[in-house]
């Protein structure tokens, strides 16, 4: 298992139930994992067509869980494809399937959201031929990630694959196809690193093949005396939610973030460096193309204030419960014209003012 994703291993995954939406039934069963299959005429098993979410639950709550859903609908519009089903409807999928899995207490349940076009009735590309709607699956597993990882550290080096503009390549949604990514993981591996550095067809440093990537630099100007965090720009690379809530979290505890084109050079001239990602949250990066990052250590400094703000961010997001995120999902599925008339009524009207008066 590759470091970023490294775990530590639980027996109780060999028995999990998987969480299955059929297609052309629309029947939702828990289906024990040996025995859950698709069909060798299923789109993402045939063309990768198909979108997927890496979720995090903890205590029972899923984790960002409006982030999730909204993006995994943003990306099904995106690939014309209709879910046939409610934000409301897809959340609760997901409770039922952590509740039969006795989830509900562990701060370690991974949930791979799947969602495929949906059965063919012969092996073609053009969605016209699709039997019903999209099969959705749910595997949820209990993952603790491997803590000698974060006191490791991680090892990157700069491979040949770049990340290439979003209406060629996967980065502005979760799609099946991972093919450039797992190309750059094919050479990372061949390399005997943990991740693959990937560069834009411009040469400015982006993500790596399965976590988004940031670096930590002294601050120059009003930032003097400072760490600041340099995040790669929103192109040409990963939407990571981990990332949006790593750059939240800093910003809110006032740490600097710039979100920037910036190169090799600068990332070897780097006081730290980091990888995140839903699953391994953050964790130090000690060495890229074979140059050591800052002093190399890990955690470093930084990174690890940067994971306690995020963890405090987690937690307070957890601590609001199930029923909020199931509310979330509610006002989501609503019309905007309709949520914006609520929250046009939840504002406070200004109190009048009298003769000129300020008060």
């Amino acid at each position: 298992m590759p470091a970023t994703h490294a775990v530590v291993p639980d027996p109780r995954n060999a028995s999990i139930l998987v969480g299955m939406r059929d297609g052309v039934t629309k029947e939702f069963r828990l289906i024990p994992k040996a025995q859950a299959t698709v069909s060798v005429l299923d789109s993402a098993f045939m063309l990768g067509d198909g979108i997927w979410e890496g979720i995090r639950c903890k205590k029972g709550v899923i984790q960002f869980a409006k982030e999730h859903i909204d993006r995994l609908f943003e990306s099904a519009k995106a690939m014309f494809m209709n879910l046939e089903l409610s934000r409301v409807q897809l959340l609760q999928y997901l409770y039922e399937t952590i509740d039969a899995n006795n989830m509900n207490m562990s701060d370690d349940v991974h949930i791979r959201l799947m969602v495929s076009r949906g059965l063919k009735d012969t092996p073609h590309q053009n969605p016209r031929s699709t039997i019903g709607a999209p099969l959705i699956v749910i595997i949820p597993e209990f993952k603790k990630a491997d803590p000698s990882i974060q006191h490791r550290g991680l090892k990157l080096a700069t491979v040949h694959v770049r990340r290439g503009p979003p209406d060629v390549k996967d980065e502005m949604w979760n799609h099946m196809s991972k093919a450039t990514d797992i190309q750059a993981c094919i050479q990372a591996n061949y390399l005997g690193v943990d991740e693959a550095l990937m560069l834009d067809d411009r040469g400015w440093v982006k993500t790596c093949n399965s976590t988004n990537f940031m670096i930590v630099r002294e601050g120059m100007g009003e930032d003097e005396g400072k760490l600041v965090v340099w995040s790669p720009t929103k192109n040409n690379q990963m939407q990571g939610i981990t990332r949006r809530k790593t750059i939240e979290a800093c910003r809110a505890a006032g740490v600097p973030v710039y979100e920037q084109d910036f190169s090799l050079t600068e990332v070897y001239g780097a006081v730290e460096a980091f990888c995140c990602g839903t699953f391994p949250a953050q964790i130090s990066v000690i060495e890229v193309d074979g140059r050591k990052v800052g002093d190399g250590q890990s955690p470093g400094p930084m990174v690890q204030y940067i994971n306690t703000l995020y963890n405090e961010l987690v937690a307070h997001d957890i601590a609001r419960g199930r029923a909020a995120t199931l509310e979330d999902a509610r006002l989501s599925d609503l019309p905007y014209s309709i949520r914006y008339q609520m929250q046009s009524m939840q504002r406070k009207p200004e109190t009048p003012k009298l003769n000129g008066s300020t008060s």
